[in-house]
């Protein structure tokens, strides 16, 4: 579901270099790394499938960027045929409650999910990230 939901979301966004090297093997390589350092997962159901996913783990520095808060919402993905259905904010509100202090970093390319984090609070702070570590895919941060 990660992996079906992040082709979904950066397929047009991240350069060719970067799909060589990600692929569904690296991806549950990834989850087993970050399940094993004790990182929560918050997965959504729909139609007796997992349909989305959302994660918080204390905020680490990006490059040369600090972390502005000690939380970060690290992905939050909804498959694209359970987007609009409320599934994205049930999933952000279990794993941050309406007002918590959070930073996460989100794609300049996708203004749907930036409109999305702005209407539950988020502000972007000038902190940007190129992307030359994630495929090209420059992103900026929003915290509230």
């Amino acid at each position: 579901m990660h992996y079906a939901s992040f082709v979904e979301t950066y397929a047009d966004l991240a350069d060719a270099g970067f799909w060589r090297r990600a692929n569904r093997e690296r991806s549950i390589e990834n989850w087993r790394t970050m399940l094993s350092t004790g990182v929560e997962a918050m997965l959504a159901e729909a139609d007796g499938s997992i349909v989305g996913v959302a994660i918080t783990a204390p905020a680490v520095p990006r490059g040369e960027v600090a972390p502005l808060r000690g939380l970060e919402l690290t992905n939050l993905y909804v498959l694209a045929r359970h987007q609009g259905s409320g599934i994205g904010q049930d999933l952000l509100d279990a794993v941050l409650p309406a007002g918590a202090a959070a930073q996460l970093w989100v794609a300049r390319g996708n203004p749907r999910a930036v409109r999305f984090y702005e209407r539950n609070g988020f502000t972007a702070d000038g902190a940007e990230d190129d992307g030359s570590a994630f495929g090209g895919i420059a992103a900026l941060r929003m915290v509230r």
